[in-house]
């Protein structure tokens, strides 16, 4: 079973797993994405970073993080899952019903075309191309994901 949390994004669990994502994107993408991140953006009135967890060992398995984008747009960022931890469904799961809690409609990320595996996992949780925003406009290597989250029972 998985767990999660509020941490902060300095903690050191944090800055491990953050390490990870950007070896692993750097590998996939030849950058790390770190560039795209701003801890203090996850810090304020409707953001959020996670850390999920194994909830018997305590042992963090991934990280993820909601930040304000429009008015009810969150941005989902630094999303990472430990390979065959099943993290990153939790993980996503719950940063959607804490954006809907947070007052947002919809959440949209970007990632790299190139990394394909994550592409693929965001569909399967529904995620949809949506056109390319902010800093990723005109870029081709960017792909830009969004979706209209739904509260239970609607």
């Amino acid at each position: 079973m998985i767990a999660s949390a509020s941490a902060d994004p300095d903690c050191e669990e944090a800055r491990a797993l953050i390490a990870e994502l950007d070896a692993a994107l750097a590998a996939i993408c030849g950058d790390s994405g770190s560039k795209s991140f701003d801890a203090n953006d996850v810090r304020g009135l409707r953001a959020v970073f996670l850390l999920a967890r194994d909830a018997s060992s305590g042992v963090a398995l991934g990280c993820g993080a909601l930040r304000p984008l429009e008015a009810n747009v969150a941005e989902v960022k630094r999303m990472y899952a430990r390979p065959g931890s099943g993290a990153g469904f939790y993980l996503l799961s719950e940063l959607e019903r804490r954006a809907l809690a947070f007052g947002y409609h919809a959440i949209w990320l970007e990632t790299r075309r190139v990394n394909r595996r994550a592409v693929a996992f965001y569909e399967r949780q529904g995620d949809r191309g949506i056109p390319n925003y902010g800093k990723y406009m005109g870029r081709e290597d960017a792909i830009c994901l969004g979706k209209l989250l739904v509260s239970p029972g609607d």
